[in-house]
């Protein structure tokens, strides 16, 4: 048997290590594709940057401070374990943001030395936001994966997720939509800044839905099939699914028979769909997605229970009084 503490040890290692690949991907899509170009994507980074275009304040004191009041909030619903990796997240996010824009190759990765006026700056512009979106989904998400957080929204999202079956992409895409949208009150911004930062918003919260949750996605897979108890036992016993079969009647024909229907998770569809055509090759298939499922394999279902509000009443009285 394997020694739990030197498991436990190696895993919050393994952790930090690909907290930090996070934050590094998180930060050089910022650096190379976003702050160059000259637009605000979402998040607490984007709402720093219009703050700091709006009153010349530095973007590290508006970020340090609204990210200490989240970080209390955070440690005091999620946990301390939470409160350290998002400390270490935050820390690290700041010295990369610090760093990365005095490397030159960084700069030039995106497209940013291209004249603003030439033709190709369009393309940057357009281009930009999403290799940015995409490969900021990706730091963020595998962020989240360890439970930690690089601060802001994220810490918002995560809350939400926990007691409310609200994916994080959408939380981020409620509020980013808000901070990119407030860059229009300025002065020397323009709609265009409005569309690329709304361009960055979409490719990154498509990006982290598809991480997080993309091997979790379920479908309802409805067969209409003469064969129907062969599939059935088929899809049971070499497929490990649960069938249910419900009466049905052919209104054309007027002949009975059983409509079989199978909830599976979305990468498992292609084997359901083989099984059934290799039965019956005149199988009629209806597939349709799902938001949500809840039960025995899969999700759990998430609410806010009496007790568990008043234990966290009581933990933030306590952290108070000392």
């Amino acid at each position: 048997m394997p020694d739990k503490k030197n498991v436990s040890v190696k895993k919050l290692v393994l952790d930090y290590i690909l907290i930090t690949i996070g934050v590094f991907a998180y930060t050089f899509s910022w650096q190379a594709f976003v702050v160059p170009t000259g637009i605000s994507g979402g998040g607490l980074v984007g709402l720093c940057t219009v703050l700091n275009y709006a009153t010349g304040i530095p973007i590290p004191v508006f970020f340090g401070t609204i990210n200490a009041a989240l970080l209390v909030i955070g440690t005091i619903v999620l946990g301390r374990g939470f409160g350290f990796k998002t400390i270490y997240s935050i820390i690290l996010s700041t010295l990369f943001f610090a760093i990365l824009p005095k490397i030159q190759w960084i700069y030039d990765i995106g497209m940013n030395t291209i004249p603003v006026d030439s033709p190709q700056a369009s393309l940057r512009y357009l281009v930009n936001p999403i290799i940015g979106g995409f490969l900021c989904a990706a730091g963020i998400a595998l962020i989240f994966k360890r439970n930690g957080s690089t601060g802001g929204t994220d810490i918002l999202a995560l809350i939400i997720n926990k007691y409310k079956d609200i994916s994080p992409g959408k939380v981020f895409m409620y509020s980013d939509f808000c901070i990119v949208a407030s860059i229009i009150l300025l002065p020397d911004k323009h709609l265009s800044d409005v569309i690329f930062g709304y361009i960055f918003t979409i490719a990154f919260s498509y990006m982290v839905d598809l991480i997080l949750t993309g091997s979790t996605q379920s479908v309802q897979v409805i067969i209409f099939s003469k064969k129907y108890q062969e599939v059935a036992d088929t899809l049971m016993n070499e497929q490990n699914r649960g069938v249910t079969a419900l009466d049905s009647v052919g209104w054309y024909s007027k002949q009975e028979g059983k409509v079989l229907i199978v909830v599976s998770r979305k990468h498992q569809l292609k084997d359901i769909t083989q099984a059934v055509k290799a039965v019956d090759p005149k199988a009629f298939i209806s597939v349709s997605n799902l938001s949500s499922v809840y039960g025995l394999g899969f999700a759990e279902i998430k609410g806010k229970q009496k007790k568990s509000q008043e234990n966290r009443l009581k933990r933030l009285l306590k952290w108070i009084d000392s």
